[in-house]
Formats: C-alpha cells, sequence, structure tokens
C-alpha cells in the first residue's frame, strides 16, 4: 500500500481529503502523461466535489493531459448540467471556466462499438476454473478505447458491498465501469447464478477474480483512489494499484458497512436515496437487505421520486419481468435474446427462490412504493403500494413488531448474525 489516510471520528475533512489526494499524487510522475481519470456517476455517495479540485491541483497542472471518464456502466450517460452538479459546480459553463485546458470530460458508451477496444478474450476454460464449473464459455474483452490511449489510468471512487461482485470499487471501475458488453453480461450472470445472498459481502469472490483478470489484459499503468463513504462523511482514503487500494478499502467497508442485526424482520422498510432515480439502481435496497428479511416476510422499497423501471433497460425489464434465478435457469431458450446482464439485474432484485412444476415461490415478498403505477408493478412481478399511504417515522421504533426502517438505503449491507465471522 503506498498510502493511507483514515480518521478515528469517521470523518475526514474536506480539506483533509484535498491533503490526502495531493499527497497520494505527489508519488507519481506525471510529466508529458496523459492521465485517464475513472470516476463514478451520481449514484454512489462520494466526495467528488472535493476529490476532482484535488486531482485538478495535483494531477492536471502537472500532466500534459487529463480526461475525466465516467465509469457507467451501462448506466445513462451524465448531462453536461449534471455531470457539473456531481463535480460541485452550479453550471456547465463554471465547470468549464474553472478546469484548466488541458481538462476533458467524457461519459463511457458500453454499447457503441466505435467507443471500444479489444485487449484479449477470457477463454472458456478459464471462466470454467474461475465459475467452479457454472459457466463454460469465452468472452471479449472490450474497454473504452481512451484507456488505451493514455499513459496512466487513475481510478477515484469508493467501496461498498456489492451484490454482483462481493466489494465494489477498484478493477470494478474498469469492469463493468468501462468495458463492453460481452465480458460485462458474463461476470453479472455469474454473479445471480452464485446470488447476491452468497456474494455480497464476500471479499474474494469468482466474480472479482474475473474482472481482475480482465484488468490485467488492459496495457496501461493503473492507480487508484479509494474511499471508505457513509452519505456524506469519509472515513478513509486509499492508493496504490487497484488491488492493493481495493483489498484495504474493502477490510474497511467490512467493518463500516456491514451492520449485524442478530434477527431477521418480517417488515422491512428500504428508504432509496434520491440519487436512485430508477430501479435498476434502487434494486440495491433489496440487494443489502434481502440477509434480514425473515421468510415469507416482505422488503419495500419506499422511493416516491422514482418513476423509471430502467432508463437503459426498461422495455426490455418489462418484457421478462423479475423473477428467481431458478425460474430463469428453466427458461433460458425463452430468454436467449435477453442479455444476463439484465436477468442478473432481476433475480437480484427478485431474490432467492426455486421453480419446480412450473410455480415460481419466493422467499421474500418485494414491494414497490414509489411512482411506478401499480398496472406497471403486477406486470413486472413486484408488489405495489401507494406511497402516500406510508410515513415512515410511525414505522420507526417498531422493530419489537418485526419491522426495521433502513434510511439512505443501499450501500450498507445488513446480515442477520450477531456480529462479524471471527
Amino acid at each position: 500500500m503506498a498510502f493511507q489516510r483514515v480518521t478515528d471520528d469517521g470523518c475526514l475533512t474536506s480539506q483533509a481529503i484535498h491533503d490526502a489526494v495531493t499527497e497520494a499524487m505527489s508519488a507519481l510522475d506525471m510529466t508529458g502523461k496523459r492521465v485517464l481519470v475513472l470516476i463514478p456517476d451520481q449514484t454512489r455517495s462520494m466526495p467528488m466535489p472535493t476529490v476532482f479540485r484535488a486531482l485538478v491541483d495535483s494531477v492536471a497542472r502537472r500532466a500534459d493531459r487529463m480526461d475525466v471518464l465516467v465509469a457507467l456502466g451501462t448506466h445513462p450517460p451524465l448531462t453536461p448540467e449534471a455531470l457539473a452538479k456531481h463535480l460541485g459546480f452550479g453550471s456547465p459553463e463554471a465547470l468549464r471556466a474553472y478546469a484548466p485546458r488541458n481538462v476533458a470530460f467524457h461519459n463511457h458508451a458500453w454499447d457503441d462499438p466505435d467507443a471500444l477496444v479489444e485487449v484479449g478474450v477470457m477463454e472458456a476454460d478459464e471462466i470454467a476454473r474461475i465459475s467452479g464449473g457454472l459457466l463454460r464459455e469465452s468472452a471479449a474483452v472490450e474497454v473504452n478505447r481512451r484507456a488505451t490511449e493514455c499513459d496512466l489510468i487513475l481510478i477515484a471512487g469508493p467501496v461498498f458491498p456489492h451484490e454482483v461482485v462481493g466489494f465494489s470499487g477498484g478493477n470494478k471501475y474498469l469492469f463493468p465501469g468501462i468495458s463492453g458488453p460481452q465480458i460485462l453480461h458474463l461476470f453479472h450472470w455469474l454473479g445471480a447464478l452464485l446470488t447476491n445472498m452468497a456474494i455480497n459481502g464476500t471479499k474474494h469472490t469468482p466474480v472479482r477474480e474475473v474482472v481482475d483478470r480482465a484488468a490485467a489484459m488492459v496495457p496501461v499503468e493503473k492507480r487508484c483512489l479509494a474511499f471508505n463513504v457513509t452519505g456524506d462523511r469519509c472515513a478513509g482514503v486509499y492508493f496504490g494499484s487497484p488491488e492493493e487500494a481495493w483489498e484495504i478499502a474493502a477490510d474497511h467497508a467490512a467493518r463500516t458497512h456491514i451492520v449485524y442485526t442478530g434477527r431477521t424482520y418480517q417488515r422491512v422498510l428500504a428508504i432509496a436515496p434520491a440519487m436512485y432515480d430508477d430501479l435498476w439502481v434502487a434494486g440495491k435496497c433489496m440487494y443489502k437487505l434481502e440477509p434480514i428479511v425473515a421468510d415469507g416476510g416482505e422488503l419495500i422499497i419506499y422511493a416516491p421520486h422514482l418513476r423509471e423501471i430502467s432508463f437503459t433497460h426498461g422495455a426490455l425489464i418489462r418484457r421478462v419481468g423479475y423473477h428467481t434465478r431458478d425460474y430463469f435457469l428453466a427458461r433460458m431458450d425463452a430468454f436467449r435474446d435477453i442479455p444476463r446482464g439484465i436477468l442478473a439485474h432481476a433475480t437480484h432484485v427478485r431474490g432467492v427462490g426455486s421453480y419446480a412444476d412450473g410455480v415460481e415461490r419466493c422467499r421474500v415478498q418485494v414491494t414497490l412504493a414509489t411512482a411506478i403505477p401499480e398496472e406497471v408493478c403486477k406486470e413486472i412481478n413486484l408488489g405495489y403500494r401507494d406511497p402516500a399511504g406510508i410515513d415512515p417515522d410511525a414505522w420507526r421504533g417498531a422493530e419489537d413488531a418485526g419491522c426495521l426502517v433502513a434510511d439512505h438505503a443501499g450501500e450498507v449491507l445488513y446480515r442477520p448474525e450477531s456480529g462479524p465471522p471471527a
């Protein structure tokens, strides 16, 4: 580990974060370098304005060029206005006036072949080995072209428990952050086969191995700034290779972002933050809380602001609906033309269950209390509650009645065990 900065009180000041980034960058020779900075979009908690300004001071003013690429995965691109807000500015004009002339901004385009370049192939035998035989197929490893046209890739993003890869961050900003579709859909489906319950909050997973193996094919020097973030509080900054920084940041996240309740609950009200603007990302409320919902219980995603299933994949999700893994496995021929990353999302939101003799049995009921109409919820195989009929304050303090309210749901993982493993 080249550098780390943590605080006992769980909250680094903006100045401390700026200083930590600047100190970490001082170890890198930027002279004449073209630096590609990968950042998350607005669906991840992150002190982005502070980090961006620190990168301008410590990278852009020393390097030949700094390109900022939003690692969207398959999320929709940020508008100039949204990007400016994300970086802490009131308008695109204000952002442009602040940024030096050698700084440029880009959105990743996962579905644009012209934006991608193939850097290798994950062979079927290797996928079979990594997956323990769950999958045996090859996949082209494609990445945003800009990642091969620079001298240094600098990843800057938080680390949280994650439903597909175990813990987010590190090389995940390359795959799926700026990757092409083949490898993206393959490892998301692998995560679905293993299930959210088995993967989420597990540090070393088969999916992480696929991600790291794919990242090794990108023939450019890589460094990573990894952050421990809870809401608007930052408790740690780690810097090193993507593997090094992620390794210690994931250990920190395991301590700060996994809550052990010691029990399960019949009803869980998951309050989605405003940054989750469609169900594609608000599904994280289910991913992080599924383990503490009792058998036969109900998980309610409470997001009155949410109107869309998915800005990118909504039509396909409405076609297939939300179902268990076993439902899809029994009907794969019917869904052969559906990208498996979409099927993976559908299984994660619907949760663990079974499918036998034409009957699907889900362990828990998943209900939307959103602006998505009731008829659409039924169409996609989810429950519906009118959000106007829910008063979260009235639910609080009702743990004895088997109810839990989770504020800012989606980044903290809940488990029913009494404490972390020894």
